[in-house]
């Protein structure tokens, strides 16, 4: 009795770990920017209800993760042979019905916090299928696009899954979340281009590399400067702010190295927080 009970936590273990894998790259860039701008954003936040909306979140992501990865594997292959499907962890048929259980998991969850909450499930299945099935992940600007109106959905998404209206402020927040992620997502891009360039797969990176570069250099920076002011943040605060994202943006053009693309993602990561942080 107690081997088998052993075996049977070992195995759900196994499981619980899988599905996590689908989500780990995604947990620093979505749902911690995310779920800390709902927090700053909502007018009157139930505290209560963050795990609610991280429950919420993830359950979200990791039904696009799995539909995304079992797209391609020959590039996760190359880029990510860590992921489950890579791995061995779980068969593409397998990856297949957890995908397709969780869509009415997901419809059903949102149900329960109402009727904007469950648009917003069913506009982010929408999204999640041009996005994979009809090429939305392509072309980098298409990408950048698609990817930008999910975040902002599942901005909208929590921020009422947590109980709280959305407000002049919020919606402005939201706009400006939705602006920041389409110009700068093809952060990430960076520390996939080898494996991109080798499956063919067209990012802003691999098309215009050096224009892609610039437009961190400039890009994050500049959205640190417009963002402190149109905010008001005061002097040390918006110096620190833009200084961070100056070294950040710079990085990219100066460091270019698999590595260092990888290390700057993940100060890009900090600072999209910031970012996302400050339009509110």
């Amino acid at each position: 009795m107690l081997s088998q009970a052993l075996d049977s936590g070992r195995r759900i273990s196994g499981h619980i770990m899988t599905l996590f894998l689908f989500t780990k790259s995604d947990l620093l860039t979505v749902l911690i920017p995310i779920t800390l701008s709902t927090l700053a954003a909502a007018p009157h936040p139930n505290v209560a209800r963050i795990p609610d909306i991280i429950v919420w979140m993830w359950l979200h992501v990791l039904k696009h993760d799995i539909y995304n990865q079992m797209q391609d594997p020959e590039e996760d292959q190359k880029n990510k042979p860590h992921r489950p499907l890579p791995a061995g962890r779980i068969t593409a048929q397998n990856a297949a019905d957890v995908r397709w259980l969780l869509v009415p998991v997901c419809l059903v969850f949102s149900a329960m916090y109402g009727s904007t909450a469950l648009a917003c499930s069913v506009c982010l299945e929408v999204l999640s299928i041009w996005y994979n099935e009809f090429g939305g992940d392509k072309t980098g600007l298409s990408k950048n696009l698609l990817t930008a109106i999910a975040y902002t959905i599942l901005e909208l998404g929590a921020t009422v899954v947590i109980g709280s209206s959305i407000d002049k402020i919020g919606a402005c927040g939201f706009t400006f979340s939705s602006i920041v992620f389409a110009t700068t997502l093809h952060a990430q891009d960076f520390k996939d281009e080898e494996g991109d360039r080798l499956t063919g797969r067209r990012t802003l990176v691999t098309l215009f590399p050096t224009l892609a570069r610039m437009s961190m250099m400039i890009g994050v920076p500049l959205w640190s400067l417009c963002l402190s002011r149109l905010w008001k943040l005061d002097l040390v605060c918006s110096v620190a702010f833009v200084t961070y994202g100056t070294i950040v943006g710079a990085r990219f053009m100066v460091y270019r190295t698999a590595s260092a693309h990888k290390q700057s993602c993940k100060l890009y990561s900090v600072s999209d927080i910031e970012l996302e942080n400050s339009t509110y």
